[in-house]
């Protein structure tokens, strides 16, 4: 089917990525400068492990707020289990995933890679 668009139509290429053992005021840091509300955490090998978003921030935050945090590594905080897509995923299962889910990132892997 022509005209037929997919995730790797649309998808931005340039991302800001944060590795798990970032410190996490060092990752707030840098999603403030970027002006973006989050970032998939990648390992060495450019495999994704998770999203850090605003919510994850905050979540820290108040933690810190009310206890001495364990670690400031943002390995504790982000999103595990985030939802991805392959290259080939069309934009309706795309457009259908954000309706149905609350989150705001929706990664593009590659054998668990992203892409």
């Amino acid at each position: 089917m022509q005209g037929h668009e997919v995730a790797r139509d649309v998808m931005v290429c340039d991302l800001v990525t944060l590795d798990q053992q970032m410190d996490l005021f060092d990752a707030i840091d840098l999603l403030l400068r970027h002006e973006i509300s989050g970032a998939p955490v990648v390992d060495q090998d450019n495999r994704l492990i998770g999203i850090f978003s605003e919510k994850d921030c905050l979540r820290a935050l108040v933690n810190a707020a009310y206890e001495q945090l364990p670690t400031t590594r943002i390995y504790a905080f982000l999103e595990t289990d985030c939802k991805t897509v392959e290259e080939d995923t069309d934009l309706l299962t795309i457009a259908q995933l954000f309706l149905r889910n609350p989150f705001r990132r929706l990664p593009v892997v590659r054998e668990g890679k992203l892409v």
